[in-house]
């Protein structure tokens, strides 16, 4: 097994709008395309992750809607999967118009599975005559099943990697730090053209998000007030910030994921290019640096979960930001490097992801920030010890514990999450 590939494959991919709800999207259109007539009813079973973060993320090509279901409803309507998370692209103002009609006509629901932990979106469509279902799992185009009237189809991997994503992560975790990070010595050149794929996508996005009159743009005016100087650190923040504000606008413009995240692609991807710029690095070492961030991303996310109830821009790109850069200037050298992931984990353990929305640009922003410091710190030999609270000898230490946190520590955070994003939904539907 090519780990290196397998993460590319699995981890880092285009996605039009944010991947719960695309995800969704996809799974509906899947489910569609074996019904073979035109979809009646459509009853969605999501994880609380995929749910928070389709409560409040606009989708692409909606009209300006928001929310997992209307996402479900496009690509139910469209009944075309072969785009896969890019698949909103084919959405013309008649799709919309029968999907937002199909979305509000009662014979749409969502369900939030709330004792589901892993990524889990569960999708059965109905015709006048036959029902047919898709089920996403273990990744965000990872087809588990497709069934045709109750009955399981042979070719139910068929749309997605034959590879089960359970296999690379458990050889992944297993990995030492060290491991992870030789594996960025590997890229051939169909890796470095991917990897400029996504710099280019997402510099492209950050073009958009100053339309959006968001924190971008907060940025740029507290900037020119004199509040914040312009310097490598507000350049790269702005970018980010214009990016995420742009994705969760609904804007209609792909981002190369990381982690399976459109905003953790940005701030992996970004975060290193833009420093890598300022500092003079060779576009070589730079393009093997943000493989190092997927990695790095991947490999985080093995201890604390595809959809932790931690921030993953803020933890897992923040930890792989840092990794990155240090990267650029001194190579595979674990000490620093461990004391950048010490000093991110210190500075952040713990900040929670509250769902997709216009908001994820201020922890992107926080991200961003940190990540620099970080890595800029621990190239100078300074990092938190095993004395500050979560941080362990070792980079996989500090991830384990960060793991235990999320994961053991955390457990009544997402169902708080979910009711009060309920509780405000509820409120909104009286107004």
């Amino acid at each position: 097994m090519n780990v290196l590939k397998e993460v590319f494959a699995c981890e880092v991919y285009p996605a039009f709008g944010c991947t719960e709800p695309i995800a969704c999207a996809y799974a509906a259109a899947t489910a569609a395309m074996h019904l073979d007539e035109p979809v009646e009813s459509l009853v969605m079973k999501v994880d609380p992750g995929t749910y928070k973060n389709g409560a409040a993320v606009t989708v692409p090509r909606s009209g300006g809607a928001k929310g997992n279901l209307i996402a479900a409803a496009l690509g139910a309507v469209l009944a075309r999967a072969d785009g896969k998370l890019e698949l909103l692209q084919e959405v013309t103002d008649d799709i919309r118009d029968r999907a937002t009609a199909f979305c509000n006509s009662g014979r749409c629901r969502v369900e939030c599975l709330a004792d589901q932990a892993d990524f889990h979106v569960d999708v059965t469509v109905g015709g006048a005559r036959h029902t047919a279902r898709c089920v996403l799992a273990g990744g965000h185009t990872h087809i588990d099943r497709i069934e045709r009237d109750g009955q399981v189809l042979t070719a139910a991997d068929s749309a997605s990697s034959a590879q089960s994503p359970m296999e690379y992560r458990h050889a992944l975790k297993q990995m030492s730090m060290a491991e992870v990070l030789a594996l960025a010595e590997e890229i051939d050149d169909d890796d470095r053209a991917y990897l400029r794929r996504g710099i280019e996508m997402n510099l492209a996005i950050s073009e958009w998000g100053f339309e959006v009159s968001g924190i971008a743009l907060q940025l740029r005016q507290m900037q020119r007030e004199g509040f914040l100087a312009d310097d490598p650190f507000f350049r790269a923040k702005l970018r980010v910030a214009s990016a995420v504000d742009a994705r969760m606008a609904g804007m209609s413009q792909a981002v190369m994921t990381s982690g399976g995240s459109g905003n953790q692609g940005i701030v992996a991807v970004l975060t290193p290019y833009l420093i890598g710029r300022e500092m003079n690095i060779d576009i070589e070492r730079i393009l093997r640096s943000i493989a190092v961030a997927h990695l790095v991303n991947a490999y985080a996310k093995c201890y604390v979960g595809e959809l932790s109830v931690i921030c993953g821009c803020a933890m897992a790109a923040g930890i792989a930001s840092a990794s990155a850069i240090v990267y650029q200037q001194a190579g595979i050298d674990l000490a620093r490097i461990t004391l950048a992931a010490s000093n991110v984990i210190g500075d952040l353990g713990g900040l929670i992801c509250d769902g997709a929305k216009p908001g994820c640009a201020m922890k992107a922003v926080t991200a961003v920030d940190t990540a620099i410091r970080s890595a800029l710190m621990a190239l100078k030999g300074y990092g938190l010890t095993v004395d500050d609270g979560l941080v362990g000898k070792t980079v996989e230490d500090s991830l384990r514990n960060l793991g235990r946190i999320t994961l053991e520590g955390m457990f009544q955070v997402d169902p708080t999450i979910l009711h009060i994003l309920q509780d405000k939904a509820a409120a909104r539907g009286k107004a």
